[in-house]
């Protein structure tokens, strides 16, 4: 590409490649679309209010367009006009939104509410940040948080006009629904990390999901890098939480130390493939999670202990119903309190394997009922059914009653 060439996105599902070309002429913007008839002028216009917003008035636009949205538009739009080595000028930026614990009457439309620390976290659903379509109606599928992945899932080549595009889609917070946004980033140890933060944090997601944790000091890296930006973009201090991903041998050896590590956690979470590679191990069909029990039971246990929740890894298979089924049953029996999902048609079943069952349920009414019944006269542990009720059955009893009633 030309020197005076600057592209960024490509021409798939609901995106676009946006192509800047430095020259001396007044700006212009040329789309080539299947809806240019119906769209074109629209989709030139939010490339050029991208220019306003940089303060670009000379060169132009080739638009390349398969559907995208506004937002995809102004995103490659961002990418290319930064390419070519310019910046937002600060007065041009639109002010910020109201703070998301504001009252719900004082937000826009787009504003995200808080996500409270205990909300189920049952089904996570990861979304590869550079496919835009992914995102549109992602927070209809019914996962309680969405995951937007800036790591695996994107190219090296990619990562610069990735971390912008979902930059975008989380201030327009479209289509995104009462889901808990959370942003995988890639490790602050290598090249992309700390940008990814300094794009994303501005954007107020609800947590960053930090990959490949292997000591309390990845988790307070990321704190102390995490609360300057706060700070700079004007977002609540201490309001974006984090969840580091245990994926390595070092990582589950140091689960206790990393949960502890922040009171931004609010989840551990288990990546088994990268984890199985760091080992060494290979699976055997015969004794399916084998390789990773140890693991999982240990990141269990730290996660507990500290109080947060422990998530267990994804199910490669997406088109095998009845392994997912019982990878989530495993995985409950362990203690885990949910799992990642890589396509929309797995959530119903993950969901439904970590709602508390109506037999649970029914017993854990009869138990705090009858607890607190004791306990107004002045009584401690108790007889249910023949089985011993004290104060750490009657907790257990109305957490699955918490859980039941936020899966409603």
């Amino acid at each position: 590409m030309s020197k005076d060439l600057f592209r960024a996105g490509s021409r798939a599902k609901s995106d676009c490649s946006v192509t800047y070309e430095r020259n001396g002429a007044p700006l212009t913007a040329t789309v080539s679309s299947s809806v240019g008839s119906l769209f074109g002028k629209a989709i030139a216009a939010a490339a050029l209010r991208v220019a306003a917003e940089f303060g670009v008035m000379t060169g132009s636009f080739t638009i390349d367009d398969d559907g995208a949205l506004d937002g995809t538009v102004a995103a490659r739009a961002e990418a290319s006009l930064r390419l070519a080595g310019f910046s937002r000028i600060p007065e041009a930026v639109p002010a910020q939104a109201p703070l998301a614990d504001a009252p719900a009457a004082a937000r826009p439309a787009n504003a995200r509410a808080a996500s409270p620390r205990g909300r189920p976290r049952r089904a996570r659903l990861y979304l590869p940040g550079d496919q835009p379509h992914l995102a549109v109606n992602a927070g209809l599928f019914g996962a309680d948080c969405l995951v937007f992945d800036l790591e695996d899932a994107v190219v090296a080549e990619r990562k610069f006009e990735t971390r912008i595009l979902v930059r975008r889609v989380l201030e327009e917070n479209l289509m995104l629904g009462n889901c808990e946004i959370a942003v995988r980033v890639n490790p602050l140890s290598g090249p992309w990390g700390k940008d990814d933060l300094a794009e994303i944090v501005k954007a107020r997601p609800h947590a960053i999901v930090l990959p490949k944790c292997e000591s309390a000091a990845d988790v307070e890296n990321a704190d102390r890098e995490i609360s300057i930006l706060e700070e700079a973009a004007g977002v609540p201090a201490g309001s974006i939480y984090l969840m580091p991903l245990i994926e390595t041998a070092a990582g589950a050896l140091n689960a206790k130390e990393i949960a502890k590590a922040s009171p931004r956690n609010v989840a551990l979470l288990f990546g088994r493939e990268d984890f199985s590679r760091d080992i060494g191990a290979v699976p055997v069909a015969a004794l399916p999670g084998a390789e990773s029990l140890l693991a999982r039971q240990m990141i269990v246990l730290a996660a507990r202990a500290a109080r947060i929740d422990p998530l267990d890894s994804t199910y490669a298979d997406v088109g095998d119903e009845e392994g997912l089924k019982a990878s989530c049953e495993e995985a409950r029996a362990l203690g885990f309190a949910g799992k990642g999902v890589l396509h929309p048609a797995q959530i119903p079943i993950v969901m439904e394997a970590f709602r508390p069952t109506e037999e649970e349920v029914m017993r854990a009414e009869k138990i705090v009922a009858a607890f607190d019944a004791a306990a107004a006269e002045g009584r401690g542990a108790i007889s249910v059914d023949g089985a011993m009720v004290d104060a750490p059955v009657a907790k257990k009893a109305r957490g699955i009653l918490r859980d039941y009633r936020g899966a409603l």
